[in-house]
């Protein structure tokens, strides 16, 4: 009689990227993870939920209407897309390139980033110096949470922040299956790309001792050095900031330290 096959075990990974993104949105990086043979563990702290409603639309419009419009993220962008169209007069700011891609993808051709992806690179950009924000209206299409710190600054500078917060971070429990396999990982190495200081508190505190232990020994290469401070804070012993923020630059960052 012939020996019935036996199905293949799969090899497990020799590494795994844990995924801080919020939930439905770690396809990119997984992909970016899947070319290198490593395995993706997803730990999403919360998910994204666009507002549709009057005063969400009333906000944006008014924040479109400002000379200058700031937009802080990707989601950002989708969710004030789903409620207008984006494309004005003004000139239109990205925090990053991430952001800026999507703005273009949205229409507006005039969209503009820093060179250095973050807060602090934006508020370096001559659109939003004291000199050219004095005085006039800025729109600030965003989320509640963060750090404020664009908001807080362009006040100081002497503008009339006009915030749309077009989206909000419902937050979740963290998946169970997705704890168990961080702690069934052994002793592989782990590969943190962080670009949320929030998501990284939210989920050290969410796990149990043993999973944050765990996590803490990831290599983190994080989207800003203030971001991989707070991982040194926080007790990661290996981290540094790459040279930009996209999940595939992250990931080849991580994929070089020794």
């Amino acid at each position: 009689m012939p020996h019935a096959s036996v199905p293949a075990v799969p090899e497990r990974p020799a590494s795994y990227v844990i995924s801080l993104r919020p939930a439905g949105e770690h396809a990119t990086l997984e992909r970016a993870a899947a070319a290198h043979g490593l395995g993706l563990i997803a730990l999403s702290p919360w998910r994204i939920v666009h507002r549709d409603d009057p005063a969400a639309r009333t906000a944006l419009a008014a924040a479109l209407d400002a000379p200058v419009t700031i937009f802080t993220s990707p989601p950002a962008v989708a969710a004030a897309a789903a409620l207008m169209p984006l494309a004005g007069a003004g000139a239109r700011l990205a925090v990053g390139a991430g952001t800026c891609a999507a703005l273009r993808a949205a229409g507006v051709a005039n969209a503009a980033a820093p060179e250095r992806q973050d807060s602090e690179g934006l508020l370096a950009m001559p659109q939003v110096d004291a000199a050219a924000v004095r005085g006039r209206i800025v729109g600030l299409v965003t989320a509640p949470g963060g750090r404020g710190q664009i908001a807080a600054e362009l006040v100081a500078r002497g503008a009339r922040v006009v915030r749309a917060d077009v989206y909000v971070r419902d937050p979740l429990p963290l998946d169970t299956a997705a704890i168990a396999q961080l702690l069934d990982t052994g002793d592989a190495p782990l590969l943190l790309p962080l670009t949320s200081g929030e998501a990284l508190q939210r989920v050290l505190e969410a796990l149990p001792g043993p999973a944050a232990r765990r996590l803490r020994s990831a290599r983190v290469v994080a989207a800003s050095e203030r971001l991989a401070d707070l991982a040194r804070a926080s007790g990661f012993a290996h981290a540094r900031a790459a040279h930009s923020p996209q999940p595939e630059a992250l990931l080849a960052a991580a994929m070089a330290l020794p």
